[in-house]
C-alpha cells in the first residue's frame, strides 16, 4: 500500500506527471478537484466554499478558523475514503498536510522555473506574458499563505517533502521512474503502525466531517482524535444544546464505539 502525494505548483507539470505515473503503477490518480467534488456530494456543503477552505489566503477565516479546519476535514474524509482501498496518486498543493502523520505516505514536489511556468501558463489560459507572470506570482503568494496560517509552515520548504523534482530538468518518464524506485523502499511500506495511524484519521476525519455537516453541532469549536474506535472530542460549544448534540453525533459515525467529550462552554464560531 503505497499513498503518493504530488505537489503542484501552478503550471509545474505536477499533473501531467500524476497521470502518467498512475498510469504505469496501476493506481487510481485523484485531482483536488476529484475531491472536493466528492466532499461536496458527502457532506452537503458547497464545492466554492470547500475549494475556498482549501485554497484561499486567510483573511474571513482568520475570524472563523474552527469553519475552515472542519471543510478541510470534510475534504480529508473524501480523500481517505480513497485511499482506503490501497494505492494511490492524489496531485494538488497540500495532500501531503491533509495526511501528515501517515509514514507510507510519499511526499513529493515538482517544480519548474518560471519561464517554463510562464509559457505553460500562455498556452493553457491563452494569457498573455504580463497577465501569466501576475497569475503565478498571485496564486503562489496565496498558497504560501495558506500553509503558514493554518499548518505554521513555509508551502516550498524541501524538509516537507521526500523528494523534490525539477521537471525542466528531467523529463516526465525519468520523475516516473524515480518514484516507482521510491515506492520500493522499506520506507514508504505500509506497516502494523501506519495501518492502525492511517485508520485512525480516517475515523477522526469522517467525526470532524459529521460534526460540520450536522446542524446541531457545525458551529461547534471542536478538535477530534481518535485512537481505535474511541473519539476523543475537545473544543467549545456555545451552548448546552450543542454541547449534548456533540457525542450523539459522534456515535453516528461507522466505526465509533466510545466518544469522550471534553467540549466546554465558550464562544462558537460563525457561519
Amino acid at each position: 500500500m503505497a499513498i503518493i502525494t504530488i505537489s503542484r505548483g501552478t503550471f509545474s507539470g505536477g499533473k501531467a506527471l500524476a497521470e502518467r505515473l498512475a498510469e504505469r503503477l496501476d493506481y487510481p490518480c485523484l485531482s483536488r478537484e476529484d475531491v472536493i467534488a466528492d466532499a461536496a456530494k458527502i457532506y452537503g456543503i458547497s464545492e466554492e466554499d470547500l475549494a475556498a477552505a482549501i485554497g484561499e489566503p486567510p483573511h474571513f477565516w482568520q475570524e472563523v478558523p474552527g469553519k475552515r479546519i472542519a471543510y478541510l476535514k470534510c475534504v480529508t474524509a473524501a480523500l481517505l475514503d480513497h485511499a482506503k482501498e490501497g494505492d494511490l496518486v492524489y496531485h494538488g498543493h497540500a495532500g501531503h498536510l491533509l495526511l501528515g502523520g501517515i509514514s507510507h505516505l510519499i511526499r513529493i514536489r515538482v517544480i519548474a522555473n518560471m519561464d517554463f511556468r510562464i509559457r505553460a501558463a500562455m498556452e493553457r489560459m491563452n494569457l498573455g506574458r504580463d497577465e501569466a507572470i501576475l497569475y503565478i506570482e498571485k496564486v503562489d503568494k496565496d498558497r504560501r499563505k495558506w500553509t503558514s496560517f493554518l499548518y505554521g509552515v513555509e508551502w516550498g520548504d524541501p524538509a516537507l517533502y521526500d523528494a523534490v523534482l525539477n521537471l525542466e530538468r528531467m523529463d516526465i518518464e525519468s520523475a516516473c521512474e524515480t518514484i516507482i524506485g521510491m515506492t520500493k523502499l522499506d520506507n514508504f511500506k505500509s506497516t502494523p503502525e501506519s495501518k492502525k495511524a492511517f485508520d485512525n484519521l480516517v475515523l477522526s476525519s469522517r467525526v470532524w466531517a459529521s460534526l460540520a455537516k450536522d446542524d446541531r453541532t457545525k458551529t461547534a469549536y471542536v478538535k477530534v482524535v481518535a485512537a481505535d474506535s474511541t473519539v476523543i472530542i475537545s473544543g467549545k460549544a456555545g451552548s448546552e444544546k450543542v454541547l449534548d448534540a456533540i457525542p450523539e453525533v459522534a456515535r453516528l459515525v461507522n466505526g465509533v464505539t466510545d466518544v469522550v467529550s471534553e467540549v466546554g462552554i465558550g464562544s462558537d464560531w460563525y457561519w
